[in-house]
């Protein structure tokens, strides 16, 4: 385990609207806003076509391939996440959301893309006094969370 300590900032209530994308949208606006590192929670729905990582095709391959799916219809989401700086100081976001429709939920990373069906509401919580960053790590390449 590896841990760094820090103090809350800013608490942001967002709206995101339909047809924005969920992670390119909070990136967005955590440049604008110069918010460096955050938690975030989020609520709403999900359009058709969204896309989630859902998981690799074997665990421990040498290789990781994503497992990829797609919503064919609209899904109620839940889900939560993290938003740190690479080594470049872009904020990337890392979040997971449940996606639910009629009793099946699938859950997965958006990184693909989920796309924003009416609204979605998000709190994002600043974390302030924090040196935490994304940063490659071989061999997956991934930009992982380094405390």
């Amino acid at each position: 385990m590896k841990f760094s300590q820090a103090r809350q900032g800013r608490i942001f209530v967002i709206r995101l609207e339909d047809g924005d994308v969920v992670h390119e949208t909070i990136e967005c606006f955590a440049r604008e806003q110069q918010v460096r590192a955050a938690a975030l929670i989020i609520v709403g729905g999900a359009d058709t076509g969204s896309r989630l990582v859902v998981g690799p095709e074997e665990g421990r391959a040498e290789t990781i391939i994503p497992m990829m799916h797609r919503l064919e219809e609209v899904h109620e989401v839940a889900g939560t996440g993290t938003l740190f700086p690479d080594e470049n100081g872009t904020p990337l976001l890392h979040m997971h959301m449940a996606c639910g429709r009629e009793g099946k939920t699938v859950t997965g990373c958006i990184r693909e893309g989920v796309k924003v069906w009416h609204i979605m509401e998000v709190i994002l919580f600043e974390i302030l006094d924090t040196g935490a960053r994304r940063e490659a790590q071989p061999p997956m390449g991934w930009k992982f969370l380094r405390p």
